[in-house]
């Protein structure tokens, strides 16, 4: 559980923790969007070496991009078994019973297994290099013009600010009650489905009290420093747009350029 990287957040002075967290949001968006219409290996390597550049911009320790790929390794052998023995297509490879595999097939899974691994690897770079608080200010920025509409977008923010910040804390919360509970006899890992189901039960009702306490006691300590929503409110850090987001932007826009002619000229 001490491993989860999500919603971490790892202090530094590097290309990209110094970017605006706008011009990180709607990179990643339109990165995000864009991956669907990779289709060669030509589109993926060009993505992933874009990635990887990135990494590299950040300074992070690569343990992290480990960390943070970790926790869905398990979807991506899924997610390439399932793929490579359902999809048709291509040159035989292997013909072995129910076990039918094709060329077709295993470039598919290929790149299946690529575009997720790239959307984890950009999504961890971008919590592990903006601040809860400026990721938060960054989303009400940019979903401002929806306050017209009476969007709570304050509201919206705020949430998806705390979300983040308490993920690490309730994994954490999570790995204590289960080695308190395996000290009392507790055991999650053996035995039939249906008694680990039940063993579960022990688990999630401390864990909802201590969420639902912790909840109570963040609404009261805001309540006694006067929040009242976004009313009046100031920042500690103003958000600033600098030549180094306008650069980053235009390369993206670059990038996701050159993929649609590709994709359109069958590169």
């Amino acid at each position: 559980m001490n491993n989860l990287i999500i919603g971490q957040y790892f202090p530094g002075d590097s290309y990209l923790h110094r970017l605006d967290p706008r011009s990180k949001l709607i990179s990643v968006f339109i990165l995000v969007c864009i991956i669907f219409i990779a289709n060669s290996w030509t589109t993926y390597g060009m993505l992933f070496l874009f990635t990887c550049i990135s990494v590299a911009a950040s300074k992070l320790p690569l343990r992290f991009i480990y960390r943070g790929l970790k926790p869905v390794f398990f979807i991506l052998l899924f997610t390439f078994i399932v793929n490579v023995l359902s999809m048709d297509g291509g040159k035989p490879l292997i013909d072995y019973g129910v076990i039918h595999i094709t060329s077709g097939g295993l470039v598919f899974s290929i790149f299946i297994t690529l575009r997720i691994t790239i959307i984890v690897m950009i999504t961890t770079l971008l919590t592990l290099t903006t601040p809860p608080i400026s990721f938060a200010d960054g989303i009400e920025v940019l979903f401002s013009p929806l306050k017209k509409i009476k969007v709570p977008v304050h509201e919206f923010a705020l949430m998806m600010s705390i979300s983040l910040r308490f993920i690490p804390t309730l994994m954490e919360e999570t790995d204590k009650i289960m080695k308190a509970q395996a000290a009392r006899g507790s055991d999650l890992s053996t035995g039939p489905l249906r008694q680990r189901m039940k063993a579960i039960v022990p688990l999630l009702v401390p864990l909802f009290v201590s969420s639902f306490k912790r909840a109570d006691d963040l609404a009261m300590a805001m309540e006694s420093r006067g929040y009242r929503g976004d009313v009046g409110r100031t920042r500690f850090r103003e958000l600033k747009w600098s030549s180094s987001d306008s650069i980053v932007l235009v390369l993206v826009i670059f990038l996701v350029t050159a993929l649609i002619l590709m994709r359109i000229r069958g590169i």
